[in-house]
């Protein structure tokens, strides 16, 4: 079973940049799409960005396309996210995700990291 650990939350002010990372502990990281999921509080948890498993193909939310920037190096294990423009209403919890499926993570992936806070004051 595979383990994801993220780090690069933090603080920052609206209009500044943050970068995300996700270690993950298995074999099989290059198999696998990777994605990031977010729940702002009272909300429900939503997706941010996947990608694929060679890195080929990447997808959105509305809410953050061109500003958050997906990638990930399969010879270290790891997918970052690089958030720039950074609003107050990104403001959440963020999650490392994969469903061990190659193109997508799905809406309902199986594999979550425990997650890391993003707070973007005004």
């Amino acid at each position: 079973q595979v383990q994801l650990v993220e780090s690069g939350g933090g603080l920052v002010q609206a209009g500044g940049s943050l970068r995300l990372s996700c270690a993950a502990s298995t074999r099989t990281f290059s198999s696998y799409a990777m994605g990031w999921f977010r729940q702002a509080p009272g909300k429900e948890r939503e997706f941010v960005a996947d990608i694929n498993f060679n890195g080929r193909s990447t997808h959105y939310a509305d809410s953050v396309k061109g500003r958050f920037t997906i990638s990930r190096d399969n010879s270290k294990n790891t997918v970052s996210l690089q958030m720039n423009s950074l609003k107050p209403e990104d403001t959440a919890v963020y999650y490392c995700v994969t469903d061990y499926t190659p193109r997508t993570v799905g809406s309902t992936p199986g594999y979550w990291g425990q997650g890391t806070q993003v707070t973007v004051s005004s």
